[in-house]
């Protein structure tokens, strides 16, 4: 019987859990995603690491801790020595949770009363500087997460959001301490605990800082990060002799079939990439959320044109819009209404799609992306190579259906084109 996993990973959306288990791939750890928490015991198929992908980051705070310490049991009776609560990069959240409620349930059930708290993931422009999250040059406050239809983030101090959340005190790591090291960093750690502080967020502005960090908190039972921290952990979990890295860890079967993009998320990035796409000519159908409302057969209307067309190359269909005209759908439908509307039609078309033949779909936004692979009836995924940092491909299990689930806020604005190159689609 193959050893347990050494690494239990808990994400808060399907699209940071394909984020996190790339890190871990890319670094040689066989990994393996499940959607939602699993029936009956987990099997010994030689996975180093298990990603479990909820969709619990804008639910009522006492289902996410439910389901999140659902999925904690599954992996403690999986025999899972680490783990790791991933959270989004942009620290998504609002005054109530989610990330703060999950953390410290989390921790109470690991019999645990201190972690570390780290969203940086530098390679993606992601860093935390005194507290502060950055997006690029921008703090998070002054980035395009300030018009987050769900989980709008209108200040950048970890800290203070993260106590607002949170019955436990909330401390700080900050860079001069990161910069000594990780023997001084633990030393700082038992003193932050000393305090009284259960939850410490901690500065990173480098990859190496996220090695010193993995580094200082390996013994820690459990991490609450973004999928940056996760680049420390496969070499460190060698060195003790808990797995074997393998070169090959990211190997998928090779793709072919019908590709098409579904683009649910009115990020920065997302905007930007549907207009490159739309800008170069490519077939391209957008999603009128008014329509939905009034029951007009958007879905179906969709799908024809998307038939049409399939046999000529790839096809986006998006619901992406810019700020003021989401803004004005969310004072007509409500947020939550509109935000529904979209992820039940972005299902429904990502079925039909894949019915008409398509295998390989590209899936911007974290809502988006748990919604159509929920409908899908995609259980496991098997983790390949990065598209970009923070995004592979991915294969259903036992299946040809191969799916990118991209961050919203993540890859260049030639993300779609890339990624189907990548996957081998005509062009």
């Amino acid at each position: 019987m193959n050893a347990a996993p050494v690494l239990g990973v808990i994400a808060d959306d399907f699209t940071g859990a394909t984020d996190v288990a790339s890190m871990l791939v890319r670094e040689g750890m066989r990994t393996v995603q499940v959607i939602g928490v699993p029936q009956g015991a987990a099997p010994r198929d030689g996975a180093d690491a298990v990603v479990v992908a909820l969709k619990t980051r804008t639910t009522p705070a006492d289902d996410a801790v439910a389901e999140s310490l659902a999925a904690l049991r599954w992996l403690q009776a999986a025999g899972v020595r680490r783990f790791y609560f991933k959270v989004c990069s942009t620290f998504d959240s609002t005054p109530a949770g989610n990330i703060g409620p999950v953390a410290e349930a989390l921790l109470a059930a690991l019999g645990s009363d201190f972690t570390i708290v780290c969203p940086a993931f530098p390679e993606n422009g992601r860093s935390v500087y005194r507290g502060h999250l950055f997006v690029g040059d921008q703090l998070l406050s002054d980035s395009g997460m300030r018009h987050h239809p769900l989980t709008p983030m209108t200040d950048s101090n970890l800290v203070r959001v993260l106590q607002a959340q949170c019955h436990q005190r909330v401390g700080l790591l900050g860079h001069d301490q990161v910069a000594l090291g990780p023997d001084a960093l633990r030393q700082r750690m038992a003193a932050l605990r000393g305090e009284g502080v259960v939850l410490a967020v901690a500065d990173a502005i480098s990859n190496a800082d996220l090695h010193t960090l993995a580094e200082a908190a390996l013994d820690l039972p459990l991490l609450v990060a973004g999928s940056g921290v996760a680049l420390g952990l496969p070499s460190r979990y060698a060195r003790r002799g808990w797995v074997r890295l393998d070169a090959d860890a990211a190997r998928l079967d090779a793709q072919a079939g019908r590709a098409a993009v579904l683009a649910g998320s009115c990020s920065q990035a997302t905007q930007g990439q549907v207009a490159q796409w739309r800008g170069a000519g490519r077939a391209a159908w957008a999603l009128d959320a008014l329509a939905l409302a009034a029951d007009a057969p958007v879905v179906a209307d969709a799908l024809a044109w998307a038939r049409e067309r399939l046999e000529s190359g790839p096809v986006l269909i998006h619901a992406t819009v810019a700020p003021a005209e989401l803004k004005a759908v969310q004072a007509e439908l409500g947020a939550a209404r509109a935000g529904a509307l979209v992820e039940q039609a972005m299902a429904a078309i990502a079925q039909g799609l894949v019915d008409a033949g398509v295998q390989r779909l590209v899936v911007a936004g974290g809502e988006t992306s748990g919604a159509v692979v929920q409908a899908l009836g995609v259980h496991k995924l098997r983790i390949g190579a990065p598209i970009c940092p923070g995004v592979p491909w991915t294969q259903a299990e036992g299946r040809a259906l191969w799916l990118a689930l991209k961050s919203g806020n993540f890859g260049a604005p030639d993300f779609f084109a890339q990624a189907l190159e990548w996957g081998g689609a005509s062009q």
